[in-house]
């Protein structure tokens, strides 16, 4: 092991890998080109505790080595990426979303879209399909019928936790606070005890890698967008630019849901608030 002096103090405690205040400066930069995440130095443990796995994985012996090959190896500097995004979700998380939807945006839309029978949803962050199955349980609740062209886009950066999505398969304890009448009506227990995301629900959602600072490849309008707990990684000017892009590519009145520590104010006047981290674009 090495004993290191590094990012952390003059001398620190012994390591496994060095990683020196110039390893981190250079994994902060190349954080926040990639992905738009502004990491500070209060994340460094983090930092270090999650690409320790990498170079442990990779066979490498230091920061420096590994970061040599972030950016020449699309592979690794895809799992760079995915090892440094935070992917905390449940079902039904921030739960008066979803009652909005199913009280208040869904019905609107159903009379609004009622000439077209179409419906646009997008989760912007969709982790391991937590956020985005629930979503589709509220659009199946509600009843659209056959009818209705019912669309639910669900993208995440990392493309680790929407393997997992895509297979809709949860251990028990990811379904442990839901409420059962959800649960037991859109999920089935397997003999294994793992629950599965039953077919009406999963045939709504169509999982998608996307870094929501690149080029979107979207061209039509949305209804509904999710975009929770993304933008706290953010910094003001990003928000902006993000936020511009989320209303051009929305329908007019369409209904924005944002995470709860997150806000709009100073960030974007093309939003009204309704609600907690309830919006509806207004132009």
């Amino acid at each position: 092991m090495n004993q290191a002096v590094s990012a952390f103090g003059a001398e620190a405690s012994p390591r496994e890998f060095l990683m020196t205040q110039a390893d981190f400066d250079r994994i902060v930069r190349i954080a926040h080109e990639t992905t738009g995440i502004v990491l500070s130095d209060h994340k460094k443990e983090m930092v270090y505790s999650r690409l320790a796995r990498r170079i442990r994985r990779c066979r490498m012996s230091s920061f420096a080595e590994y970061l040599a090959v972030i950016g020449k190896d699309p592979d690794e500097t895809n799992e760079f990426v995915n090892a440094l995004t935070t992917n905390l979700t449940s079902f039904f998380r921030e739960n008066h979303h979803f009652e909005h939807m199913l009280a208040t945006s869904l019905p609107e839309l159903a009379k609004r879209n009622a000439g077209t029978r179409k419906l646009r949803v997008w989760s912007c962050a969709a982790s391991t399909g937590e956020e985005p199955y629930s979503i589709a349980m509220m659009l199946k609740e509600f009843g659209f019928d056959r009818s209705w062209d019912v669309k639910l886009l669900a993208t995440d950066l990392d493309s680790a936790v929407l393997d997992t999505a895509r297979k809709g398969i949860y251990n028990e304890d990811r379904v442990r606070g839901m409420d059962p009448k959800w649960r037991d009506k859109y999920l089935t227990r397997g003999a294994d005890g793992q629950w599965s995301a039953n077919a009406d629900i999963r045939s709504l959602v169509s999982f998608k890698r996307l870094n929501v600072l690149e080029k979107w490849p979207m061209k039509g309008q949305f209804d509904i967008v999710f975009c929770r707990n993304i933008v706290i990684y953010f910094d003001k000017d990003t928000q902006r630019v993000l936020f511009d892009r989320i209303a051009n590519q929305m329908a007019k009145d369409a209904w924005l849901y944002i995470g709860h520590s997150e806000t709009l104010h100073r960030v974007t006047e093309r939003f009204e608030g309704h609600g907690q981290t309830v919006y509806r674009k207004i132009k």
